[in-house]
């Protein structure tokens, strides 16, 4: 067992809110964590890799896993299905790395009420404005207005799920706003549920302090 547990560390936000940034830079600051590598049934895209981008399996294998419990989270998208598989994590955490997940709310509250719920750390962010985030999207010059517009109406479902989180950030200034990430995980891995060894270190306090009576 190591000196402490890992994290499942969740970033959920409305897209163009700065995620995907602020997820890379969380990695740079400390390369030890993972990120959760997700199962998917759709076939792989042109330079897609399996094991780095994406576990690809049939949809038979995959509703296997999810009866069998194999899945801490999972979703139907766009008639391919989604999901996180947890043995990976499970190995990951009780050997004290933390695991990343970039996922929905949907995804984040179903690992919150996982098995391993207990060691999640789930962070929310918010867009400054929603005028600043449909600018976001709109200088991205990938979209159709039609698209950003689905993406807006999508953008508010993610908002209106923001107070089931831990902890809530507004990403107004992205430099701010990756050291307030980075002040979390420091503080949480220092929760009690993160020390293992914790209980002991106690009992051995209390035997000395007897002894010494």
């Amino acid at each position: 067992m190591a000196d402490r547990r890992g994290l499942l560390i969740i970033l959920s936000s409305p897209s163009g809110a700065g995620k995907s940034t602020l997820a890379k830079r969380l990695r740079v600051w400390d390369p030890a964590i993972r990120f959760s590598v997700s199962a998917t049934t759709r076939p792989p895209r042109p330079g897609e890799v399996e094991g780095r981008d994406y576990h690809f399996i049939s949809e038979p294998e995959f509703k296997r896993a999810v009866a069998e419990g194999e899945m801490l989270e999972h979703a139907h998208v766009f008639g391919n299905f989604y999901g996180s598989p947890r043995a990976a994590v499970q190995d990951a955490i009780d050997a004290g790395q933390d695991v990343l997940f970039d996922i929905d709310w949907q995804g984040a509250q179903q690992i919150r009420n996982s098995a391993l719920g207990r060691h999640t750390l789930s962070i929310f962010l918010l867009p400054p404005s929603i005028t600043e985030l449909r600018r976001r999207l709109e200088s991205r010059g990938q979209d159709t207005a039609e698209t950003i517009a689905k993406r807006m109406q999508r953008s508010w479902d993610e908002i209106s799920h923001w107070d089931g989180y831990d902890f809530v950030l507004v990403n107004d200034d992205l430099d701010e706003t990756e050291e307030r990430l980075k002040t979390i995980v420091t503080a949480t891995r220092l929760r009690r549920s993160q020390q293992p060894d914790l209980l002991d270190h106690v009992r051995r306090l209390q035997m000395e302090f007897e002894e010494n009576q």
